[in-house]
């Protein structure tokens, strides 16, 4: 084989980084986007926050219908234009990025906010609501800082491990069982159980070379393990489910006003089969193996069903789970506005950020100076950094806007009046690619009328009707959930009974999906329902 040269032409699609970071802040959460705002503050010298109240313009629209203006989609074209293998074309913003420019010049990006010649930039009017972290409350004349710090304080929370050590203060002890009693309360998980068995952890205190040492552990351990399950919550301190039950039960037996000896006495035995009996609701095993009626056992169970499974749950710092929308949706007051909605991005999750004048007046003073074309990049990302996190809300804003736009009935009439939507939709109606709207609907939140929601929720397959039409998965089990809760407990409703009258309301939904929606919905089957 004779080697040889050869020209070949092709087109492919190339990521610049600006794009890549364009894309990457687009799929962020909330959270993860405070975080990565913060590291660029670290990492840039030229990014600072804007301290500065920017006039603010609301994101809002007369009626959830109104059109997307087409600046608006031209800008948001540029960066996330349809494509099969990306979000993007990279035709225009890749040649603004490539291009060397002198210090003094501010790069021309399409769409991009005006910069101004000494670095700092501008934001338009419009885009006042891409701010920063929403600036600290300011105490007013009449007091009202101080009484958000009294909140703040009334609000502080008490952990479970705090609250048994405080318990634990009251118990006369010698100083080793006190510190074996506060090594156990130190080790035990958010839901008050012990995961360890106490002799892992003399182990790992002594160390499997001195067992006489861990002999001694095991003994002590067991001692501050009666101590602490005698403290309150009742079951703190259990090894297992079964054994967090039996100390509420015993508890119970202290009270004789709780509940009948021989219910609680049925209960004790049920807690000491094995649970896989009491999670199906068999009645009758349970009964051969216990001694006691099916009455007995059934009250025994109901008993059961009343008791804490977790007993740490009170203390738990439920204030991380919190979910702080990204979209508010409010009803339009105003005449003619019945069925009108505002969508408005959520300013409190809008990083306020700007670039540093001082330091960009600095290096525009220093042009050809040592280390120049590094600093010139470094001005670069930090305008580009803005420029995609304004990309990214306004993505948000109008992708919120079209779910809006095509579920008016479920903000008024609720999950019942789901349409069907898949991601296909507003794609073609916004001109982007489906991966992008996969990205905006991923960890973003919309606050409605109707509660908080994922963007995803809104969107779901459709079933087809008796009409031709096409009914919303969302609504089907919607409509499964309002069966369920208004049917006979003596005689509950099987799949293929709800499917019949899913039928008779013009569905057309077969019986294993009904039961897959069931499961969805966490509901039993109709044979437990019955034993519930």
């Amino acid at each position: 084989m004779k080697p040889g040269l050869s020209l070949r032409v092709s087109q492919h699609l190339a990521l610049t980084p600006q794009l890549q970071q364009s894309i990457r802040l687009l799929q962020l959460s909330t959270l993860e986007l405070s975080q990565e705002v913060e590291q660029m503050l670290d990492e840039n010298p030229f990014l600072e926050r804007n301290s500065e109240e920017a006039p603010r313009e609301e994101f809002g629209l007369a009626q959830a219908d109104t059109p997307v203006a087409e600046s608006d989609r031209g800008a948001e074209e540029s960066l996330y234009a349809a494509s099969g293998t990306g979000d993007a074309s990279t035709a225009g913003t890749a040649d603004a990025a490539s291009d060397t420019r002198d210090a003094g010049d501010a790069p021309e990006v399409p769409d991009a906010p005006d910069w101004e010649g000494d670095g700092t930039v501008e934001m338009a009017p419009d885009d006042g609501e891409w701010g920063g972290d929403a600036p600290a409350r300011t105490r007013s004349q009449n007091g009202e800082g101080d009484d958000a710090d009294a909140t703040e304080l009334a609000r502080e929370h008490e952990s479970l491990t705090d609250y048994l050590h405080r318990q634990a203060l009251s118990l006369r002890l010698s100083e080793v069982d006190r510190a074996a009693l506060r090594f156990l309360i130190e080790s035990l998980n958010e839901d008050g159980y012990l995961d360890e068995s106490l002799e892992s952890l003399a182990v790992s205190l002594a160390g499997e070379e001195d067992p006489e040492q861990v002999e001694e552990l095991v003994h002590r351990f067991t001692v501050a393990l009666r101590l602490l399950q005698s403290l309150e919550p009742v079951g703190v301190g259990a090894r297992g489910l079964a054994e967090c039950m039996a100390l509420q039960l015993r508890a119970l037996q202290q009270d004789e006003d709780a509940a009948e000896p021989e219910v609680v006495q049925a209960a004790l035995r049920i807690c000491q089969q094995p649970l896989e009996m009491l999670a199906r609701r068999d009645v009758r095993r349970l009964s051969q193996h216990c001694g006691a009626g099916e009455e007995c056992t059934r009250a025994a169970m109901s008993l059961i069903a009343r008791l804490e499974p977790r007993p740490g749950r009170p203390f738990a710092q439920v204030e991380r789970n919190i979910v702080v929308p990204d979209v508010i949706v409010k009803k339009s007051s105003g005449r003619g506005a019945t069925h009108a909605f505002t969508v408005q991005l959520n300013p409190d999750v809008m990083p306020r950020l700007r670039v540093h004048d001082i330091y960009a007046g600095a290096l525009r003073g220093n042009r050809g100076g040592e280390g120049h074309q590094a600093l010139q990049q470094r001005l670069q990302e930090a305008r580009w950094f803005i420029k995609n996190i304004q990309q990214r809300f306004d993505t948000i804003l109008r992708v919120s806007r079209a779910i809006v736009d095509r579920q008016k009935n479920f903000f008024v009439h609720g999950e019942l009046a789901m349409r069907p939507l898949v991601l296909r939709d507003i794609a073609d109606e916004l001109g982007l690619h489906e991966s992008t709207i996969s990205r905006v609907t991923t960890a973003k939140y919309m606050a409605t009328p109707q509660g908080t929601y994922e963007l995803k929720y809104f969107f779901g397959s459709g079933l087809g009707t008796e009409t031709g039409g096409n009914a919303s998965s969302t609504a089907v089990r919607a409509l499964i959930k309002q069966f369920v809760a208004s049917e006979n407990p003596a005689k509950p409703l099987s799949d293929s009974q709800i499917a019949e009258m899913l039928k008779e309301q013009g569905i057309e939904c077969a019986r294993r999906t009904v039961a897959k929606y069931r499961e969805a919905l966490k509901i039993a089957p109709a044979n437990l329902r019955k034993a519930l």
